[in-house]
């Protein structure tokens, strides 16, 4: 239940999926919780529900492509709570799934908006704050497709890669300031994201989720609370040795 007592952490795309179930368990670990995104409805809705069962959490709105909108929001979190411990980039899109020959410029930038410049711009202005307290920790989140292809989606593969080499990168840059940062490698999660994805498929809903789970040693596509586990334990001081690391959580898909 106390993990994360005492730390304020901030959750981009904190409303729906993976980011929702981190938020709910950094609220249960003891963490005070920085509930950011676009999504208003939703991501009000996630508080009351966090406040309700006894936890601490405040929502935001924040689009994280606008770097005036996230050095706004990030001083109000630090001005409300006194500091930012931990910072989840969690906020991203898929993008365009067709062939790198046929995905056009405005598709490109589109999702590098959000999957990178997003978590460029949430490290730059969180970092300030940690190294003035002189600890924290930064997890981006990650794929499985930052570290293999799959044919598909070059846009999101791009992206994905991008933010597990920035995590290696910034781990060295602030680890004489007690940062850690690290990257999450989720393998396929039953989130809203995924759930479109196989509604959309030609097999149908039920025939892709069994075609998904079988890429999966395990048997099975994963659930939230698996990655966000991950992610209590990287914020954790149970992960003070650990930066510039992978946490591949995929059932595993990458180790065939």
């Amino acid at each position: 239940m106390d993990r994360l007592k005492n730390l304020v952490g901030i959750v981009t795309g904190g409303a729906l999926g993976i980011g929702r179930a981190t938020c709910l368990l950094f609220a249960h670990e003891g963490a005070v919780v920085a509930v950011t995104d676009v999504l208003d409805t939703e991501g009000a809705q996630l508080v009351r529900e966090i406040n309700s069962s006894g936890g601490v959490a405040e929502y935001w709105h924040l689009d994280v492509t606008r770097e005036a909108e996230v050095q706004d929001v990030f001083s109000k979190i630090r001005n409300r709570f006194g500091k930012i411990d931990v910072l989840v980039n969690n906020a991203g899109i898929s993008g365009a799934n067709k062939p790198t020959h046929e995905v056009t410029e405005q598709e490109w930038d589109k999702l590098m908006a959000v999957n990178v410049k997003g978590v460029f711009f949430c490290t730059k202005h969180a970092i300030p704050y940690m190294k003035a307290a002189h600890r924290g920790s930064i997890i981006n989140l990650s794929s499985i497709y930052g570290l293999v292809g799959a044919a598909d989606a070059p846009p999101y593969h791009a992206s994905k890669g991008a933010v597990r080499l920035m995590a290696k990168n910034d781990a060295l840059l602030y680890a004489a300031d007690n940062i850690r940062v690290n990257s999450v490698h989720p393998g396929f999660i039953w989130t809203p994201m995924v759930e479109n994805f196989a509604k959309q498929s030609a097999a149908g809903e039920k025939d892709f989720r069994k075609m998904i789970s079988a890429k999966h040693p395990l048997g099975h596509i994963g659930e939230p609370n698996d990655i966000a586990w991950g992610i209590v334990y990287l914020a954790s001081e149970e992960a003070k040795f650990v930066t510039g690391s992978e946490l591949i959580i995929d059932g595993g898909y990458t180790a065939q």
